[in-house]
């Protein structure tokens, strides 16, 4: 027993003597290591005018957006296009059966005519320009001069005492006739020049019903939306088609009231869209509400988007950013100096040639530089790392460049 109590006490010795040793290293290392400096670039945080932006969100819509309807009634014979298909200005998207509006179109014609030849000269030509030019009203007027000199002769025998009271009251009533007949038959040719004026605009008018028996776009874009199909009965204002003009678009987005005095129409915009994270689609402010949304305390900025690669679409949800004429003076550092941890923002300022760890408030982003709000004033300096280097709060650190 005592021989092994002996052994378990040397043992024990020879332990506590390694782990002792093993300390000291361990204390030598932690030393060594904390005495070494973190290389990193030393800059100062630097004052200097920052031109604010206003960020915004909203939606993107079509710059043109129509429903196409029908503006005769008639049975579908024909549906050209159909949903995504591109279209020029004035190309065919839907005919109608054009049979019914034709034959109207042949009747009203017929019509016209029929009133023309009723006022047209003897051997054809144009209508008359002078209604006392027409045949009815030229007899009329030869009737009405008969009458009249046989009316005069009449009176100069009557009263001569020549001729009896009876045939005297005879020739002037025959020239009392003549001249209504005269006034007749001018007003007749006034009537019938009316009407060759209205049938005239009712064969305008079928000729347009024909013509609108093939419905057209009436703008270049794409088809958004079909409604009908061939063999379906439309009805006039009956809709066929939505067409969108998707070659710009308009960003329609909310700005807070109290930065109304930052936006200006004209004014460039940035958008991003979730369909492009990592592109930026430039726009201008092209108009703004005048008035302010009581309920949210925003009002709406419109802003238009070139769309020529057709990358955009109608309904995206868009981030945008509109650079403002506003310009702050702003304390800025590069943003390879942030660190962000637990929800909190932190530099490294170098105090006395030792890094110190300082949280701070950030505000825009520019380029590589980032503007510090609150943490830092005009003079600091803060520490950059450089590949390979950790910054640790208390560190000594070697500027490099």
């Amino acid at each position: 027993m005592p021989r092994l109590a002996a052994r378990v006490t040397a043992t024990a010795l020879a332990l506590a003597t390694l782990a002792a040793a093993g300390c000291a290293r361990g204390r030598a290392a932690d030393g060594q290591h904390a005495a070494r400096p973190v290389k990193a670039r030393v800059v100062p945080v630097v004052a200097r005018k920052v031109q604010r932006s206003v960020d915004s969100v909203g939606s993107l819509f079509p710059f043109e957006e129509v429903t196409v309807g029908s503006e005769v009634e008639g049975r579908v014979a024909q549906v050209y296009v159909d949903v995504g298909d591109r279209v020029a200005a004035g190309r065919p998207l839907v005919k109608i059966v054009a049979v019914e509006h034709a034959l109207a179109l042949e009747q009203e014609r017929a019509a016209l005519e029929q009133i023309r030849a009723r006022l047209a000269p003897p051997g054809g030509g144009e209508t008359f320009v002078d209604a006392k030019d027409a045949a009815e009203v030229k007899r009329a007027a030869a009737d009405r001069t008969d009458a009249e000199q046989k009316y005069l002769r009449a009176k100069e025998l009557f009263a001569e005492g020549l001729i009896a009271r009876g045939t005297f009251d005879e020739a002037e009533a025959r020239y009392n006739g003549a001249r209504a007949a005269y006034d007749m038959a001018l007003q007749n040719v006034m009537t019938l020049r009316a009407q060759a004026v209205q049938r005239s605009a009712s064969v305008a008018l079928a000729d347009k019903k024909l013509r609108d028996t093939v419905i057209r776009a009436p703008f270049a874009g794409q088809v958004k939306d079909r409604m009908v199909s061939p063999g379906q009965y439309v009805k006039v204002q009956t809709p066929v088609m939505v067409i969108v003009d998707n070659g710009r678009l308009r960003a329609r987005l909310k700005v807070p009231e109290k930065l109304a005095g930052w936006v200006a129409v004209g004014q460039p915009v940035k958008v991003q869209v979730e369909a492009w994270p990592e592109r930026s689609f430039q726009g201008t402010v092209s108009r703004m509400n005048p008035s302010v949304d009581p309920q949210t305390r925003a009002f709406d900025v419109e802003a238009l988007l070139d769309n020529g690669e057709g990358l955009l679409k109608p309904g995206f949800f868009a981030r945008a950013s509109i650079v403002s004429s506003h310009v702050d003076a702003a304390l800025v550092v590069p943003q390879d100096a942030l660190r962000y941890q637990y929800g909190v923002y932190k530099v490294y300022t170098v105090e006395q040639s030792a890094l110190r760890e300082t949280e701070v408030k950030i505000g825009a982003r520019e380029g590589g530089d980032v503007e510090v709000v609150s943490g830092v004033k005009d003079g600091d300096r803060v520490a950059v790392p450089v590949e390979g280097e950790e910054l640790r709060d208390g560190a000594r650190v070697e500027s490099v460049r």
